[in-house]
């Protein structure tokens, strides 16, 4: 048969076609593809016969369900909560309160770099973009800045730290492979690499805010849409507006505490509580003194992914959304689950593909045939990630994907730091959004731009701030082996 390479690459070209060019989905493109590739690789590496191509699919893809299925359906749960319940848009008070309404461009940003941890960057997007408008009303600064501040500060952590299912697969896939990359470590390092990648961005859309200055929400508003209260506040800002005086962060946070929200502590704790909790784990599990302990017991038990989500899931259901019925909170789990389902379905096939990639030996052979050209190992990842994402949109996918092909690579020999080619691999697939990836519709649509203006700004940003980061990527792998 043929070379498990050139197997893997026809696998892929074949995944690709079938995903971007006919009605089939994700899911089974991933299988057909992992077929392919076991049965034209046969009989190299471990793959010697048709049944032990189908076990090898089957096994790679239960390996992968059984490590992250929960995990991604209790994260979906809990990202609805805070989603309905109001949480995400008291977060984005709270922020507004420390950063203030001068810097409201920090405070967007922020507030979506914090809320896409849980919540999918599209979702949060769609919930945060009346507050984007609502600044730009009162500010009269552009939408290509605020609007793309906005998705940016969601875009990134949507990418980097789970858990958000992305990133979440990726971890998954290289535990599968036998990489030791820890869950609650990844999330430490996304959030470090995440920052200066905001830092990055803030100048980059204020520029973009500069070139295009016009797009700017009218302040014409329904009346009939808020409360007396409400009104009261508006007309007050408006009067402010006219005369020429420069808005406060008081004024601002009047007009949003006018709406029942959740406490800033609960919504934040809801958020921050399954973070702590598998950081928590991980600080213990690195301290000997500790070990069989009944304390460094408890901590890794509340602090395995499954059992910290679920204490969220349950903060969100009695807590968060406790004027919620019983229906309606079903409802939302619900909704939740059908989001979760080709999500999970999508991720354990990705785990069958790298269950065969690493079984026929084509990781083996590509680490070997890297290492001996010379190309920094690290740049391999980074490849991957845009050639993975270029062609179908799809960041999730892309992430799944390009996991399954660099993961067992790097278990064969590539030397690079799992961290860092994981992460590596996870910016890479921000790059780029436009027009087949379905955020770029949101973050357009909701900003009130036209695609002209959001390929020349946004497309352009998701592309600049992986670069950035793959360059800090580059730099990292001279110290960190």
């Amino acid at each position: 048969m043929l070379n498990p390479v050139l197997a893997m690459l026809i696998g892929i070209i074949v995944m690709m076609l079938l995903i971007i060019f006919t009605k089939m989905h994700a899911f089974p493109s991933l299988i057909i593809s992992a077929v392919l590739i076991a049965v034209l690789a046969m009989p190299f590496g471990d793959v010697t016969t048709l049944s032990q191509c189908i076990s090898t699919v089957t096994a790679g893809f239960g390996g992968t369900m059984t490590s992250i299925g929960i995990v991604i359906g209790f994260g979906c749960i809990m990202g609805i909560f805070l989603e309905k319940s109001g949480a995400a848009k008291c977060m984005a008070l709270t922020i507004l309160k420390a950063v203030g309404v001068k810097n409201c461009d920090i405070v967007l940003g922020l507030t979506g770099w914090v809320v896409s941890i849980p919540v999918f960057c599209d979702s949060g997007f769609v919930i945060l973009s009346s507050l984007a408008k609502e600044f730009s009303r009162l500010t009269k600064k552009s939408m290509v800045w605020l609007g793309g501040i906005l998705g940016m500060g969601l875009y990134i952590t949507h990418f980097m730290v789970p858990p958000t299912p992305g990133p979440l697969a990726v971890v998954g896939t290289f535990q599968e492979n036998g990489l030791n990359v820890d869950l609650g470590m990844f999330i430490l390092c996304g959030m470090a690499i995440s920052v200066p990648l905001f830092i990055f961005a803030v100048p980059l859309f204020r520029h973009f805010g500069k070139k295009y200055p016009d797009l700017v929400v009218p302040y014409e508003i329904d009346r009939s849409k808020y409360t007396e209260a409400q009104l009261k506040v508006l007309d007050r800002i408006n009067e402010k507006y006219q005369k020429n005086e420069d808005l406060t962060t008081e004024d601002f946070a009047e007009l949003l505490q006018a709406e029942k929200l959740p406490s800033a502590f609960l919504s934040f704790a809801t958020l921050l509580v399954p973070i702590i909790l598998i950081f928590a784990n991980t600080l213990v599990s690195q301290i000997t003194a500790l070990e069989g302990t009944m304390f460094a017991n408890v901590v890794e038990f509340l602090g395995q992914p499954v059992i910290a989500l679920f204490i969220a899931l349950c903060m969100g259901a009695f807590l968060l959304c406790r004027e919620f019925d019983k229906k309606t909170c079903v409802d939302l789990m619900q909704q939740a689950c059908c989001d979760a389902g080709p999500i999970a379905f999508i991720t354990a096939a990705g785990g069958a593909l790298g269950a065969v990639i690493n079984a026929t030996g084509a990781a083996s052979m590509m680490a070997d045939w890297i290492v001996s050209t010379g190309i920094p190992a690290i740049l391999i990842p980074i490849i991957i990630g845009v050639v993975m994402r270029f062609p179908q949109g799809s960041g999730t996918t892309a992430m799944i994907t390009g996991s399954a092909i660099v993961a067992p690579m790097i278990a064969a020999g590539l030397q690079v730091n799992p961290y860092l080619a994981a992460l590596a691999l996870c910016l890479a697939t921000m790059c780029p959004s436009y027009l087949n990836d379905s955020y770029f519709h949101v973050v357009t649509n909701f900003s009130g731009m036209d695609i002209k203006t959001s390929l020349k700004t946004w497309s352009i940003a998701s592309i600049l701030v992986p670069a950035f980061g793959s360059c800090i990527f580059i730099v990292l792998s001279f110290f960190i082996h």
